[in-house]
């Protein structure tokens, strides 16, 4: 049986088949292809860009972002941690908000500088 899946590794977007039994991959245009798919397989994951919640009036929420790939079954249950999630200070960029998240050495990390006087577009 084969699977047939869309590469997001580079620009390219291979159409790859996948044989869910032998994991032998066709359709990829390079390398990274072949690990795409089998990953995809195997063990799925993401990053995950999304936003928190602030008590700061310049900034109603702040941007984020997973500094690592995470699994694509925990993809919910992070999403319901961030709801909790609250920044009560004013961050510079890459600063961690989670740390570890769920054990995989990923942290979530504000995308943006927040400063005092700033307006959040």
């Amino acid at each position: 049986m084969k699977k047939s899946l869309t590469c997001i590794v580079c620009p390219n977007g291979c159409r790859l088949e996948i044989d869910v039994q032998s994991h032998e991959v066709s359709g990829n245009k390079c390398p990274r292809g072949i690990a795409f798919a089998i990953n995809e397989m195997t063990n799925p994951k993401r990053s995950i860009t999304t936003t928190v919640r602030t008590t700061l009036s310049e900034y109603p929420v702040i941007s984020v972002r997973t500094d690592g790939d995470i699994a694509k079954d925990k993809i919910m249950d992070l999403i319901h941690l961030l709801k909790d999630v609250v920044v009560t200070e004013y961050l510079p960029i890459k600063t961690i908000i989670v740390h570890n998240v769920f054990g995989t050495d990923v942290n979530v990390i504000t995308t943006a500088n927040m400063q005092k006087g700033d307006k959040c577009l």
